[in-house]
């Protein structure tokens, strides 16, 4: 395969034709241990140091059947995962050498099937420990956390310590969904996520093992990183490193005493529901000290999100610093605990350090990604980073911070919010959740879609030299109505009805894609995927996957299995012999059309996807001045333009 590289906001072949990719993430089951190592099973995690995640993202016997399933797709490019866990799961600079010689064959083989990888270094909310995936266990106990006490003290929301396992179902009174990613706010996250990207502004004292705590969690994150890398270096078809999944910035940049419960001037960003808790409440409730936190929800008769209610944490006065550790943070003079409770000693100590205000792009994020750089170009230097912030401030435009590194893609997340955390498409009305104004109509929730996405693709305009626009992740959850498509599934019915709001969804999402010729790889594709909403895909009740093997009754049909074929297959501009300027798809009628500037210079042809899924008979081309004719790859045409300047094709379905 080609290397590609960058060439302002477009990738670029060895050609010089302009390259789009489309795929998806594999796979969601990667965030936890293999086999049995899924939320959707018990534990302690008292075995966290003698877990294997070989077999993640599938079993190398089963590798053939599902890279044919997604090259059958169309799909050229993956977001392949794995975790800093399944790499250093042992413990300090002890790495998983047989995993690692796994995930290796597993990229190589994505390359055998023409598909296109850039590596994720995946994490939600820190660690299964905290209630997500990424870092292992010991990095708690490097700092002086005890995960056993989380649940207890109310540090951290983990599914493991408040599912009834016997009772099995959706269970909102006791784990409430997609609450997974409140754990950001709460202490034992929040206190992680400082220390590794502020470590050295806030508590530069704070030692582990005679380096600081931000240089010691950073250092052993690339280390892990690093060892992949090696293994993977000579793989053309390996583009990069992801800097690392929707980090969390901690307490940086935030009052002590301040609860975000109503947008003001001072602080504009959106109030979400969840619990409200200052950084104060956190540092309090990991000394053992309960406190009453805020509970946010939307609010009908106001249409906005406001306190609802209030909640008791650490009734139980658990402490969650190990014996013999203490608070970094009270050691640096933020707060000191007496003998009738707390003092407040500096409400601004993690938003001015030394006179300086800090802000956690500038002072955390960008030196991340200059660091993550620097490490991987040392053992290729013509890695891409796929670089992403906070995923709620992606769609704010504001751009990257300035020392982002050259060659660098914006790899932000984008999701609808409602769909997501409802698990209901609302259609044909829906809600814009920023403004709570209705959106009428399949044009108007496009148009939504599209607006979000377009200020995401402003914001790498402030990357140094441009840079491509790929969507790491976006998606839908297939229980959608309770998993009303699984029920229907169960009964018999193998039509397209239960599965109709979901390629609804899917292609208005590609159709605002499609818009800004984005490049994105769809959340996601779990071969463990089941059609049950205790498991989904494995981690947190989420069921995103467009494959689960409960669907699959045909093993020659490479559809069979698919969930909502017909919203994410569909045709797209694979490789453009110049610049693609607009590109189109209607669903409804078939036609598929786009618009580029030819460059006869190149020698290479346009290649555009038309998947039988769409195109079940012939079609028909209209695009004056080229020449065309069926790939050797199954799906794709090609056609070549003998002139300069711009050229319009239309594709329709035979009539």
């Amino acid at each position: 395969m080609d290397r590609l590289k960058i060439s302002g906001d477009r990738f670029v072949d060895e050609a010089g034709r302009s390259v789009m990719l489309r795929g998806v993430n594999l796979g969601g089951d990667c965030k936890v241990p293999f086999p049995n190592g899924g939320t959707n099973y018990p534990s302690d995690f008292s075995d966290h140091r003698t877990v294997s995640f070989v077999g993640r993202p599938f079993p190398l016997r089963e590798a053939d059947e599902h890279f044919e399933r997604l090259k059958s797709w169309g799909m050229n490019c993956l977001r392949l995962l794995t975790t800093w866990e399944a790499v250093e799961h042992k413990g300090p600079g002890q790495y998983d050498t047989a995993y690692l010689d796994y995930f290796a064959e597993i990229a190589r083989r994505a390359g055998e099937h023409g598909l296109y990888v850039f590596i994720d270094f995946h994490q939600d909310v820190w660690s299964r420990m905290s209630g997500g995936d990424g870092a292992p266990g010991w990095t708690f106990e490097a700092v002086g956390l005890d995960f056993t006490k989380f649940h207890e003290s109310g540090a951290a929301h983990v599914m493991q310590h408040t599912y009834d396992y016997a009772r099995g179902g959706r269970q909102e009174d006791r784990y409430p969904m997609m609450t997974w990613a409140n754990n950001y706010r709460m202490p034992a996250n929040a206190i992680m996520w400082t220390l590794f990207f502020a470590g050295d502004i806030f508590v530069p004292d704070f030692k582990i093992g005679g380096r600081s705590a931000q240089d010691y969690l950073q250092g052993h994150y690339l280390g892990a990183m690093r060892e992949v890398a090696k293994r993977v270096k000579g793989m053309p078809h390996v583009l990069g490193f992801d800097t690392l999944n929707e980090p969390g910035t901690g307490w940086i940049g935030h009052s002590l005493s301040y609860r975000h419960v109503e947008r003001s001037a001072e602080n504009p960003e959106p109030v979400r529901p969840g619990p409200a808790w200052s950084v104060l409440d956190g540092l309090l409730v990991a000394q053992g000290q309960p406190r009453t936190i805020p509970e946010l929800s939307f609010d009908p008769s106001k249409m906005k999100v406001s306190v609802t209610g209030e909640k008791e944490v650490n009734a139980g006065r658990a402490h969650i610093w190990r014996k013999g550790a203490s608070c970094p943070f009270e050691k640096a003079g933020a707060y000191r605990m007496t003998g009738n409770g707390y003092e407040v000693l500096r409400e601004d100590f993690f938003q001015v350090a030394k006179g300086r205000k800090i802000d956690a792009d500038a002072d955390g994020m960008a030196p991340f990604f200059q660091r993550v750089a620097r490490e991987i170009r040392a053992i290729n230097n013509d890695w891409l980073i796929f670089a992403e912030l906070d995923p709620f401030r992606g769609m704010t435009g504001e751009g990257f911070p300035p020392g982002t590194p050259e060659r660098t893609v914006n790899a932000s997340h984008w999701y609808d919010i409602v769909t997501l955390v409802t698990k209901t498409f609302m259609f044909p009305t829906s809600l814009n959740p920023f403004t709570m104004k209705a959106l009428n109509g399949a044009a108007e929730i496009e148009g939504h879609y599209a607006g979000q996405l377009g200020r995401i693709k402003e914001a790498s305009a402030s990357i140094p030299g441009g840079a491509p626009t790929l969507i790491g992740e976006f998606g839908i959850p297939f229980d959608l109505d309770g998993a009303a498509a699984y029920q229907a599934w169960a009964k018999g019915d193998r039509s397209a009805g239960p599965w109709e709001k979901h390629v609804t969804a899917l292609d208005l999402m590609y159709n605002a894609m499609d818009r800004h010729q984005l490049h994105c790889t769809l959340w996601n594709y779990t071969a463990s995927n089941r059609n049950d909403v205790s498991c989904g895909d494995g981690w947190n009740q989420e069921d995103l996957s467009v494959f689960s093997r409960d669907q699959q009754v045909d093993l020659k049909d490479p559809n069979s299995g698919g969930r909502a074929v017909e919203g994410f297959v569909r045709p797209f501009v694979r490789a453009c012999q110049g610049v693609l300027r607009e590109m189109k798809f209607d669903r409804a009628s078939g036609e598929f059309s786009f618009v580029f500037d030819a460059d006869p210079a190149i020698n290479a042809p346009t290649e555009v996807y038309l998947p039988m899924v769409q195109y079940p008979e012939a079609f028909s081309i209209l695009g004056p001045g080229l020449k065309g004719e069926p790939s050797a790859q199954t799906g794709c045409m090609r056609m070549w333009a003998s002139k300069s300047g711009e050229h319009r094709v239309t594709i329709k379905r035979a009539s």
